[in-house]
């Protein structure tokens, strides 16, 4: 397969890696110096992942812990910022712990340079953390 060419093309490839809970893949998406933040998280969680690996270690356990299904309602929005795009859009699926209905909306800004994604801004819903079998970050156990 070639590399997606726009960044909403590899943002739409990295969800397809994730329902196929292929983590290794959608780290490789990954430019080395990547920047993932999650304005938003509540005390405890990260806020800030600096570098591949760090993004890689952070999102190893995702598929033992979150079951994904689908992203429906998915809509990306072009932005005036080169290689800069925002996203909407729910996931669904089921946590593996409580088999409890898993949906989350998400709104992101996400920036690609070269074929990969340099930074992720994740505006996630903290309250959903609160629900048992959503701790995958190690901080809770």
């Amino acid at each position: 397969m070639s590399a997606p060419t726009s960044p909403a093309d590899l943002y739409r490839h990295s969800l397809r890696l994730l329902l196929d809970k292929n983590i290794p893949a959608w780290v490789a998406l990954w430019a080395e110096d990547g920047l993932m933040e999650f304005p938003f998280a509540p005390d405890g969680r990260p806020r800030r992942l600096e570098g591949k690996e760090a993004i890689a270690a952070y999102m190893r356990p995702y598929p033992d812990h979150i079951d994904l299904h689908d992203f429906p309602d998915l809509r990306i929005h072009q932005t005036t910022e080169p290689g800069t795009i925002v996203v909407e859009m729910r996931g669904v699926g089921r946590m593996v712990e409580t088999d409890a209905p898993f949906d989350m909306t998400y709104i992101a800004v996400v920036t690609v340079r070269d074929g990969r994604f340099t930074a992720y801004r994740d505006y996630w819903n903290p309250l959903a953390v609160r629900q048992p079998g959503t701790d995958f970050s190690g901080s809770g156990r």
